[in-house]
């Protein structure tokens, strides 16, 4: 139920303007929820955000979801095999897996916002999703404006390059050999922190980041070690010469500041799925095609626990 009329009003004119960003669909996976929504691009998300924090964030609350019928799940359209849409127009992929159940234990329906890397904080900030579920690294920057649940991947930086010229070391280039990055992601941060002297061609996109490495238009492409090395598997021509750059990072979801129910309700989530080893079957139907049985210990977390 919608408690204040103006402010829906409002954002859903500023939903309105994002159509093409934003996509309801299910998954066709294993664990899809029955409650999923259809295909994809083809709906606004739904609800409104109805609470504000201290800092001016907008957000749902657990029960307000759970009136509503449906949760709003950010994702990525474009990032095989974490989260892309098929070739029915379904959303497919390892968080996607998840959000499906996620959204089948909560006793709703599965919406899907299509988002990029750049914009998952502002799509939370401004009430558009409830969650993110896009492939999110954790860290400290991030922590001050977005609140993270427990993680569900282990991750880190790798880069990809074509194999007649293979980067194994980014200290051998110089500002003339151009470097591919998404922008908003840990490895556009990393490389401006540790190497300001390389020279950047930024991409919103990773389906303009891949096309950038295959037109040539720079000597490696830097992005999560999981995302270069499912590249460089299922295109020939790439090799990862490095595989682990950069300290070793997580991946897990992530709710608007101040959203305690919701973030409460998804540890309990994590955590009651570690139980049954929910991550390790999602691996097995959505990435072991990509990097097979040997790195299933080492991506997969579960119930949040860390090594």
């Amino acid at each position: 139920m919608i408690k204040n009329f103006k402010k829906l009003t409002a954002i859903g004119a500023a939903v309105a303007l994002t159509l093409g960003l934003t996509a309801c669909g299910g998954s066709g996976g294993a664990a899809a929820s029955a409650g999923s929504t259809g295909a994809a691009g083809t709906e606004l998300a739904s609800g409104s955000a109805e609470n504000t924090s201290k800092s001016g964030q907008v957000f749902r609350t657990l029960d307000e979801i759970k009136e509503s019928g449906e949760i709003n799940i950010g994702v990525f359209s474009d990032k095989s095999p974490f989260g892309y849409v098929d070739e029915n127009g379904d959303y497919q992929g390892y968080d996607i897996y998840f959000a499906d159940r996620l959204a089948k234990d909560l006793g709703v329906k599965a919406n899907y916002v299509s988002t990029e890397a750049a914009n998952r904080i502002e799509y939370l900030q401004t009430g558009k999703v409830d969650v993110i579920l896009a492939n999110f690294t954790v860290t400290d920057e991030r922590k001050e404006e977005v609140d993270f649940a427990l993680p569900y991947m282990n991750v880190s930086l790798g880069v990809v390059s074509p194999s007649d010229k293979v980067v194994k070391s980014l200290d051998d280039l110089t500002a003339d050999d151009p470097v591919i990055v998404i922008s908003g992601t840990t490895a556009e941060t990393y490389l401006i922190e540790n190497y300001p002297n390389l020279t950047l061609q930024k991409y919103d996109t990773y389906a303009n980041a891949k096309n950038a490495l295959e037109n040539g238009n720079g000597v490696a492409w830097v992005n999560d070690n999981t995302e270069v090395l499912a590249f460089a598997s299922e295109n020939d021509g790439y090799e990862v010469g490095i595989a682990t750059l950069g300290s070793k990072d997580t991946i897990a979801p992530a709710v608007t500041k101040e959203n305690q129910t919701l973030l409460d309700a998804i540890n309990g989530e994590i955590k009651s799925l570690g139980e049954e080893q929910f991550f390790h079957k999602d691996y097995e139907e959505t990435l072991v095609d990509t990097y097979g049985a040997d790195y299933e210990d080492e991506l997969v977390v579960e119930g949040g626990v860390t090594e």
